[in-house]
């Protein structure tokens, strides 16, 4: 590896981090990455003050303007949209992506209530630990606007969070009374399950069955999920965990193919749902199958 190409890589785990979090999608962020890469090949290096802190500015600059065409885009996406689970690998912790809850899919679909602009300046500032004064000139905007935008940031996102966090072996275990309460779909058991306000968002994108909004209350949940239990019954389907971004997850695969990804957010007391997020648009779920590692005990049955 030339010394060029090994500077690079050297930096490439945080610019994937950030252009992740910018897009959501991990194609998306090779994309980016590829162009920051072409971009750097064809820099003077030894001209560079701050190899790093270029290249984070232009990785940043290259996800603003994917991530205003997607959001376009998304403007005509057939229901809501979720984000894509990427590859955790193992190694240093750089290599792991500052794995936190920043780089969940919760906390990344929680993003998405904030302008592209804000969306940067939170992370380079809130995630990436960089200054006020470095994520300014790394965006080409005044500091005290910078200080603003953060501001907005953290405010609209601390209104949106998720209301608790709970580790990852009370998700396991909340999950597989899921699996079980839909391998039995009684009403009861499956309302039980939920908060009260608890929510529910599927990801179709119009190119498999899935409702076309966020569906709320623990009631209308029940309902649903006992009318998919039972519509996929007789299809044998085959439930098993796996660790996506982090977290516990469940899939669904029927005949062999994957045909649902299923997160949740969990109440404080660790027996209910707050919210269930299900992808269910098959090229996401193709391209989810190369990163899916499942977990010691993934069968659940």
């Amino acid at each position: 590896m030339d010394p060029k190409t090994a500077q690079f890589q050297q930096f490439r785990p945080r610019l994937f981090g950030l252009a992740y979090r910018m897009l959501g999608t991990p194609v998306d962020a090779e994309d980016v990455l590829h162009e920051a890469w072409l971009r750097w090949h064809a820099q003077k290096v030894s001209a560079l003050d701050d190899a790093e802190a270029w290249l984070v500015t232009v990785t940043t600059r290259l996800a603003l303007d994917r991530l205003r065409r997607a959001r376009t885009e998304r403007e005509r996406y057939t229901g809501p949209w979720l984000p894509e689970p990427a590859r955790m690998d193992t190694g240093s912790p750089d290599e792991r992506i500052e794995r936190d809850e920043t780089l969940t899919l919760s906390f990344l679909l929680l993003l998405e209530r904030l302008a592209p602009e804000e969306r940067a300046v939170f992370l380079l500032r809130e995630v990436f630990d960089y200054s006020h004064a470095e994520t300014a000139a790394m965006l080409g905007i005044g500091e005290a606007a910078c200080r603003q935008r953060v501001h907005r940031a953290r405010t609209r996102l601390r209104e949106g969070r998720p209301r608790f966090q709970v580790d990852a072996d009370t998700q396991r275990r909340l999950l597989q009374r899921f699996v079980a309460a839909l391998e039995q779909p009684d009403l009861d058991t499956l309302r039980a399950l939920f908060a009260e306000d608890a929510v529910h968002i599927a990801d179709g994108g119009g190119r498999a069955s899935a409702t076309r909004r966020p569906l709320c209350g623990a009631d209308r949940l029940a309902r649903l999920y006992r009318q998919i239990a039972r519509n996929i019954g007789a299809q044998r389907p085959r439930y098993e965990l796996a660790t996506l971004n982090g977290l516990p997850a469940l899939l669904t695969w029927i005949d062999g193919q994957l045909v649902t990804a299923t997160w949740i957010d969990i109440e404080a007391d660790g027996e209910h749902i707050g919210a269930i997020h299900a992808l269910r648009h098959p090229d996401k779920l193709a391209r989810l199958r190369a990163v899916t590692k499942p977990t010691a005990a993934a069968s659940l049955h």
